[in-house]
């Protein structure tokens, strides 16, 4: 992803109405379905080193699904796809950073 004209933030709503920030970070095709990877955004009160270690600050992976005509973001409820989709996506982290030497 070009970093040229900075990184990419969109807000979602989740199910109960809640707002949550994310940088986008890519996105990619397999088997078919279209996936995006986020992270979520620090609020000022987090120490960037603790939500390093947590869980809730790693990279978020969802699927696009086509509704009423509209493009929706899902989030994976299946492990095995999850990780499927989670290792394609490290796959090309790597090797991007690899053609990069």
């Amino acid at each position: 992803m070009s970093e040229e004209y900075g990184p990419n933030f969109v807000t979602l709503t989740d199910e109960e109405g809640n707002d949550i920030e994310l940088e986008y970070v890519d996105a990619l095709e397999d088997n078919g379905q279209t996936y995006m990877a986020f992270f979520p955004t620090l609020d000022e009160d987090v120490d960037p080193d603790e939500a390093e270690e947590s869980e809730d600050y790693g990279l978020i992976i969802m699927r696009v699904e086509t509704v009423n005509g509209e493009d929706e973001l899902v989030t994976l409820e299946d492990e095995d796809e999850a990780e499927a989709v989670y290792n394609v996506f490290m796959e090309e982290a790597f090797s991007e950073d690899e053609d990069e030497e």
